[in-house]
């Protein structure tokens, strides 16, 4: 009982406290105007619009473009607005200065929270996904900051009222989908995207990788599924490093058939699947379903990033993070600091390692395979004389019909990587609308 009153205090106390389902919320509350959130680079994100009677409402002044990440606080509460409601409701304003409040029965101004937001960023990516639905995820991936979140269908917290009396009139609960943030809860098929993987467990097994040789003809069966390479492209004999560059399902399909599942699912387990992720917000778990006694015919698609496989995008960054930082993966985080109303430091968030996914020499490995992606293979859209990038592309399919989603996730400057890029685009055959062109504008505008 002591060792566990001891944990409480020193490692769950805060988590509990800043549970929006506390009643002592409530409480401060009652004696504490909300405090502000900005970003990063000073823009109010939420504040506080008072009133004729002295009273105040929430105001977003970017009303749609930082719903998911920043949230609401009314009918409940989400995102930071929920995450961060704790030291929104805490005051740590001068000692007199609260204490003559308190005599007067006034309440005290909360504290500030400083995201790791950057506008410019935030602004590049909503602008850069549109009309489309879909969500981005821009984090530094050797700290874990957060620099850009944005969930696409949106919504106004500005018109909160209304956004729920039409979701509540709604007869599909689809409705509701306007309010889920796509880029933490956002469950989709990784597509190609997930061959990095693929690879990486292809590596482990296969310490004389490089001499991989395959000749792709288009199309294949393995284990009595048929395998179509993307508009039945004939790539020829191909290295592994080709088969990853021009995304060949076929080569990786066969490599499917080569690898132990039990093993593959070790790999994926470790890789945040199936459990939770080092993240403070809410989230979904992503999902994979093989395992050493699967059914070999769900192999194929599994391993070329289909089948039952599901992922969120802030995983998918997770996972590519860890890449660009030499196989360490940073706990990704939204908050830098506490402010008081005046600007006053109060509290640091300082970066944490989650865990080693891999040794250096994978991440090199992988590295520069995912480098080839973006020189010659799938992905010379954002080939720049400016700056280098690796990663992969994906196109997911979600239905019978062959419609897909729009995969982009990869790291800038390759030698001293930046910034992590994720991007996924819904329904990308209708809408137009390419993850490798969302993310191209991305890094374009975080080198200008």
């Amino acid at each position: 009982m002591i060792l566990y009153i001891c944990k409480f205090m020193v490692f769950d106390s805060e988590t509990v406290i800043a549970n929006s389902y506390n009643a002592r919320l409530d409480k401060l509350a009652e004696q504490v105007i909300r405090g502000d959130i900005v970003s990063s680079d000073g823009e109010v994100l939420a504040t506080n619009q008072y009133l004729d009677d002295g009273s105040y409402v929430r105001y977003y002044p970017y009303g749609n473009m930082y719903a998911h990440a920043v949230g609401f606080a009314t009918h409940g509460k989400s995102g930071l607005e929920q995450t961060a409601n704790y030291y929104l409701l805490t005051s740590n304003a001068n000692i007199f200065e609260r204490t003559a409040h308190t005599l007067r029965e006034e309440k005290n101004m909360g504290d500030t929270v400083v995201t790791t937001l950057d506008s410019r960023l935030q602004s590049t990516a909503y602008y850069a996904l549109g009309e489309g639905k879909g969500a981005v995820v821009v984090m530094e991936p050797d700290t874990g900051k957060i620099l850009a979140m944005v969930s696409k269908p949106d919504f106004n917290p500005n018109e909160l009222d209304l956004v729920w009396e039409s979701i509540e009139q709604a007869d599909s609960a689809s409705q509701y989908a306007v309010l889920v943030n796509r880029a933490t809860q956002g469950l989709y098929p990784p597509g190609s995207t997930f061959k990095t993987l693929t690879t990486l467990e292809f590596i482990r097994e296969n310490p004389d990788w490089e001499s991989y040789r395959f000749t792709c003809e288009g199309e294949g069966n393995y284990h009595g599924i048929p395998i179509h390479c993307y508009n039945g492209t004939v790539h020829g004999e191909e290295t592994l490093a080709d088969s990853l560059a021009f995304s060949c399902n076929n080569s990786y399909a066969y490599i499917g058939t080569t690898l132990d599942m039990e093993r593959f699912r070790k790999l994926c387990d470790d890789c945040y699947f199936n459990g939770e992720l080092p993240y403070g917000g809410n989230y979904n778990s992503s999902s994979f379903v093989l395992d050493g006694e699967s059914d070999p015919s769900q192999i194929p698609q599994t391993v070329i990033g289909q089948g039952q496989t599901q992922i969120t995008p802030i995983h998918n960054a997770l996972i590519m993070a860890s890449i660009a930082n030499g196989g360490v993966a940073m706990k990704p985080y939204l908050v830098d600091h506490i402010e008081n109303y005046e600007g006053v430091f109060v509290k640091r968030f300082s970066p944490s390692a989650s865990k080693r996914l891999m040794t250096v020499s994978e991440a090199q490995e992988l590295t520069e395979l995912l480098e080839g992606v973006v020189n010659y293979g799938t992905g010379t859209v954002l080939h720049s004389d400016t700056y280098s990038v690796a990663g992969k592309t994906g196109t997911a399919e979600y239905n019978d019909q062959g419609e897909s989603h729009s995969w982009f996730v990869g790291f800038s400057n390759v030698d001293n990587p930046d910034i992590v890029v994720c991007v996924v685009v819904e329904d990308a055959d209708h809408s137009g609308i390419r993850a490798t062109n969302v993310a191209r504008q991305i890094f374009d505008s975080y080198y200008q």
